[in-house]
């Protein structure tokens, strides 16, 4: 079953049998940031939060390429865009240009990015925000925002940390060089490369898809709060988390299945708010 959700000018929408289909669709100029593609891919974050029935999402690009980063032609043409999506208002936490590429780790589903061709700057910054990440050997990418002469803004400080080294880090910043899904792996950068990335994100989370959805969102949480803490912060966590999961009608569900042996397994409810 495929319910379409959103069919917009730069963002394609949909779910099938649980998983989300998130579509950057600006192919023409290689899925390059505007106004209305940030804007429409903070709406279908905020859309799949809401729809407890999602398990998994895969976000991917049309075209060519996954994202060229910011479309630097269209911020030229509409300089009022910059200072609006800058300022972060005091109820929020982060501003726009951060929150479309940190959304997708403050999800409670897992988000997988399908990675090919150029994936620049911003588009970098959202696919560290994700948590997996499978992309091409071939894919070519950079953190380029040092040829504008400007650091990643979008939430890269927050997630360059989880995944690799300082200095290969500051090196990718301070010179903005091009490297290759092979190379991005090596550093930590890409969780996985695959000729054939899609059908692999796929799998991915339709093994995903088979575990308590209530589960899910608790590890996605748990990582997050603990990720590169002192022991005591991570052991407080851990407890606080499990004391949330257990007895809940999912946890139940998964027991039972798993003392059934040979039984057929009973399917999961929506997942409960994490």
């Amino acid at each position: 079953m495929i319910v379409n959700i959103m069919t917009n000018s730069r963002v394609n929408f949909n779910v099938k049998q649980q998983i989300a289909y998130v579509t950057l669709n600006r192919a023409d100029k290689h899925n390059g940031l505007d106004k209305s593609m940030i804007v429409e891919l903070v709406q279908a974050a905020k859309l799949i939060n809401k729809d407890r029935s999602i398990r998994c999402v895969i976000l991917q690009g049309a075209g060519a390429s996954f994202c060229a980063g910011l479309d630097f032609s269209y911020v030229a043409k509409n300089p009022s865009m910059m200072p609006r999506f800058f300022i972060k208002l005091p109820w929020n936490k982060d501003n726009m240009f951060q929150r479309v590429a940190h959304v997708w780790r403050d999800l409670s589903v897992p988000v997988i990015a399908v990675v090919h061709g150029n994936c620049f700057g911003a588009g970098m910054q959202i696919i560290l925000a994700c948590d997996y990440r499978i992309a091409t050997p071939d894919a070519n990418l950079s953190i380029l925002e040092m040829k504008w002469g400007l650091i990643p803004d979008m939430s890269g400080m927050a997630t360059l940390s989880r995944l690799t080294r300082v200095d290969i880090a500051q090196e990718l910043t301070m010179t903005g060089r091009f490297f290759s899904g092979v190379q991005a792996e090596e550093y930590g950068l890409v969780s996985k490369v695959s000729e054939k990335p899609l059908i692999e994100a796929q799998a991915l989370a339709e093994k995903i898809c088979q575990q308590s959805p209530d589960a899910i969102a608790a590890t996605k949480y748990l990582f997050k709060k603990t990720w590169k803490k002192d022991t005591r912060m991570a052991l407080f966590w851990e407890r606080i988390t499990q004391l949330r999961l257990l007895g809940r009608k999912n946890q139940q569900i998964a027991m039972q299945n798993g003392l059934a042996k040979n039984a057929a397994k009973k399917p999961f409810i929506d997942r409960s708010s994490f």
